[in-house]
């Protein structure tokens, strides 16, 4: 073997042994089926399954729980269920059905093409696991050769890439796509992978190998000394031609914190304070650079004892984010007390930013609400149109804005990001999203406040060149994907993001 290509994930090489992920069992053939009404039982528990084993195995905040949560609502997604069932009526069984129903979506997908084509294997994934529950059949667990390990799959399922450890050194695959799910986590995770890797299988256990993922090349041997792009991209987050642009952290847990100061964050952009209440702990780990704490995000997605109102028609569009604050001011001074508090012994400076703000008037409530405890470097995340499209007004009364392009899009193109049947619109270049976002930055500028984006957009390296050039000055991602963003900004001048970022607006 000489060399063998693919996608390249990451910009980073790493050398070692391979490991091959085990092809997944071969299931016993299907009994005749059983009576209809305990086949209707098996499928829809089977599918109940497969969505709890997803939702356990990724922490709440992170990239992987956002995606693996998106899989498992396709996997209890009404359409499907009753797909599912009706044809369990016509004489199928169980697992049978599941198999025929998640075969059409995916065939749909796949004739659709891009986006909607590269989550074909997510249903693949769920068709595999209900498949297994219904014939009493585990699946085998993720390799563990007790050593470094270069692994290589045919494919590998998000809910793979969620347990990865510290001991995987790279992924190379046969197939698979770079807008996958497991690309976008791997990417996120700092993991370099070569995807679609055509003779990735040829490899074979032990053989040691480098992926050189900047390249998208797999090499015989070790190469990292000599490969070019061996050593990642450090210092402060800049273009080519010296324009500054902060690159920082999310951070939803302390656990974050060892990644974020690894990967050389500048801070931290977005502290979810859903699951984190370490305060002082965040704030004197990023002792001298900005911590930006997000108040209470509660609803929808991020249900809150105490904040949110489970009987809501439509929790997306209810009573969340600031204005279940409004409704509960105590609540939000008792975080906003907490987080001053923390903020007085620590020498990090702390900003907070107020979730879901629609118009200037919840931006002003909240500017003040948060001065009465001494913090005065305040924000708003937004989220809404609205508060786009009325940025100037909205700004005149915070600090700065930080844009959460996630809900974002998914409200701009009225396309819920927890229905996994709208995951396409789920499109951060999408034209319309672009112009809102520039329209912020516009704003932002008339008024000499910083605007940052915070969503996933930020951690896709030439999504985040035009960002930059749509005037964006700072960009929050998870910490295994500010190398490649710093890598990419570094490629491109301040000019050649602003050409980038009208080209798409046209």
């Amino acid at each position: 073997m000489a060399e063998l290509r693919g996608t390249g994930i990451g910009r980073a090489v790493a050398a070692g042994r391979v490991v091959r992920l085990a092809d997944p069992p071969q299931l016993p053939p299907e009994a005749q089926p059983g009576p209809v009404e305990a086949e209707r039982a098996l499928a829809i528990d089977a599918l109940a399954r497969v969505a709890s084993e997803l939702r356990a195995l990724a922490r709440p905040g992170t990239e992987a729980a956002a995606i693996l949560e998106a899989q498992a609502l396709m996997a209890t997604d009404p359409a499907l269920v009753d797909e599912v069932l009706s044809t369990v009526e016509r004489g199928m069984g169980a697992r049978q059905a599941i198999v025929a129903a998640l075969n059409g979506y995916a065939q749909a997908l796949s004739e659709a093409g891009g986006y909607l084509a590269a989550r074909v294997a997510d249903l693949e994934d769920i068709g595999r696991r209900a498949s297994a529950i219904c014939a009493g059949v585990t699946l085998p667990p993720l390799p563990q050769p007790g050593h470094p390990y270069v692994l290589v799959a045919r494919d590998l399922s998000p809910a793979d890439v969620a347990v990865l450890d510290d001991r995987v050194l790279a992924l190379i695959t046969a197939e698979g796509g770079p807008t996958s799910h497991s690309a976008i986590l791997a990417r996120s995770m700092g993991i370099p992978a070569v995807i679609g890797c055509a003779q990735a299988l040829s490899l074979r256990d032990g053989q040691l190998v480098t992926v050189d993922a900047a390249r998208g090349l797999v090499l015989h041997g070790e190469h990292v000394g000599t490969t070019a792009n061996q050593s990642p991209v450090t210092g402060p987050g800049r273009t080519a031609d010296g324009h500054r642009v902060l690159l920082q952290a999310n951070i939803g847990s302390p656990e974050d914190i060892a990644a974020a100061l690894a990967a050389g964050a500048e801070g931290v952009g977005l502290m979810r304070t859903e699951f984190c209440d370490s305060y002082a702990e965040v704030f004197q780990a990023f002792s001298g650079y900005r911590v930006t704490v997000r108040v209470f995000d509660a609803g929808s997605d991020k249900p809150l004892p105490g904040l949110s109102n489970a009987g809501e028609p439509n929790p997306a569009l209810g009573v969340r984010g600031v204005r279940a604050l409004q409704a509960n001011p105590e609540i939000l001074d008792a975080q906003l007390r907490a987080i001053a508090d923390a903020a007085t012994a620590a020498v990090a400076q702390v900003w907070v930013m107020a979730p879901m703000v629609a118009h200037e008037q919840e931006a002003a409530w909240f500017a003040r609400r948060a001065a009465s405890h001494g913090l005065t470097a305040t924000g708003v995340m937004v989220e809404v149109p609205s508060a786009a499209l009325t940025a100037r007004e909205v700004l005149s009364h915070v600090e700065f804005a930080s844009i959460g392009t996630n809900d974002l899009t998914q409200f701009t193109l009225a396309a819920d990001r927890q229905v996994g049947a709208l995951a396409h619109l789920q499109d951060p270049w999408h034209p319309a999203v672009l112009r809102l976002i520039a329209q912020v930055c516009l704003a932002g500028q008339a008024l000499g406040r910083p605007i940052g984006v915070c969503g996933e957009a930020a951690a896709d390296p030439r999504l985040a060149c035009v960002l930059v050039g749509l005037g964006v000055t700072s960009l929050s991602m998870a910490p295994g994907a500010i190398a490649d963003v710093r890598a990419e900004l570094l490629r491109h001048s301040l000019d050649q993001c602003r050409e980038m970022a009208k080209s798409i607006l046209e």
